[in-house]
């Protein structure tokens, strides 16, 4: 059931790593308006808010799969 999923066998952590790559917490910070990506931003403080906070890691994984096609054409 999991083939459709693209997030499937992929980490949080890769994620986040991944998007900070592609467009730096600048970016990250104005296209998901959430305060660890814009306040003293780090993967592991993003990670722990993320872990708790739902409605946030939607929007970031809704952003990796939008992004998804761009990070894999320039080979990340």
């Amino acid at each position: 059931m999991q083939n459709n999923n693209p997030l499937h066998g992929i980490t949080l952590q890769k994620i986040v790593t991944d998007l900070v790559a592609f467009y730096g917490f600048d970016t990250l910070s104005e296209l998901i308006k959430i305060n660890c990506f814009k306040s003293n931003p780090s993967v592991k403080s993003s990670l722990t808010f993320l872990r708790k906070t739902d409605w946030a890691r939607k929007q970031v994984e809704d952003l990796y799969i939008k992004t998804l096609p761009k990070i894999n054409k320039n080979g990340n």
